[in-house]
């Protein structure tokens, strides 16, 4: 049985998402708080986190953020009642993994839960093949989701981890962008393939000696990036 934390203020929403979410055989935690909200999310170990981004105490983006800081990695799906792209793209950042718009169906929220679960259990099972990467100056431990390079360990973000995780676990494919964006943050972010490309940035300045000759993550012009399969 999955575990879910709802953190959501409207009870009618909450109330409704309890009831679908135990139809999908999860365990409910629900909190209408967004400080106890955050200290449950600390505390335990859940499988998904249902984040409402307007709630009483602390509001959805500073509960993710905050999640993140401490490198706890649960799925964050974010529900929100607006719908400015600044607020999606920030979500992005923040490191959320999915983001649904008020008002929504039921019919949509399940099959964005089934998604994120079928994308946790596709990744968890790529840990249990590749727990050790290595490739040239560069070691990735992916069930510590740690990374080391020359001999230090790189602080990563959730998603840039992803992002190499990823293409080091198939060197030499190139993936375009879109396909970036739809594994690693999910199809509903369709048309934010820059996000791609600010996070490519990012882990490049962290992993690469020198940026403007990438050594690690190539690009394909037109077309979107690879990781180098001949390395020495």
């Amino acid at each position: 049985m999955r575990k879910v934390l709802v953190i959501e203020d409207d009870t009618s929403i909450l109330e409704l998402l309890d009831i679908h979410l135990k139809d999908l055989d999860c365990e409910v935690t629900k909190i209408s708080n967004g400080k106890i909200g955050l200290e449950q999310a600390l505390a335990n170990d859940f499988d998904l986190i249902v984040l409402d981004i307007m709630l009483p105490g602390m509001d959805g983006l500073d509960i993710c953020k905050e999640i993140r800081k401490e490198e706890i990695y649960t799925p964050v799906l974010m529900l929100t009642s607006k719908s400015e792209e600044f607020d999606k793209v920030l979500g992005l950042e923040m490191g959320a993994d999915d983001y649904l718009t008020k008002p929504f169906s039921v019919r949509e929220f399940i099959a964005r839960v089934k998604a994120i679960f079928r994308r946790v259990d596709a990744m968890g099972k790529s840990e249990q093949q590749n727990k050790i990467i290595k490739a040239g100056d560069l070691e990735i431990d992916v069930n510590k989701r740690k990374v080391i390079f020359n001999g230090e360990r790189i602080e990563l973000t959730q998603k840039e981890f992803d992002l190499l995780n990823l293409m080091a676990s198939h060197p030499g494919r190139t993936y375009t962008r879109e396909e970036l964006l739809n594994t690693v943050w999910g199809y509903q972010y369709s048309g934010y393939e820059h996000t791609v490309n600010s996070h490519i940035n990012r882990l490049r300045s962290k992993i690469e000696t020198d940026i403007s000759n990438p050594r690690y993550i190539r690009t394909s012009w037109g077309v979107g990036y690879w990781f180098n399969d001949n390395l020495d």
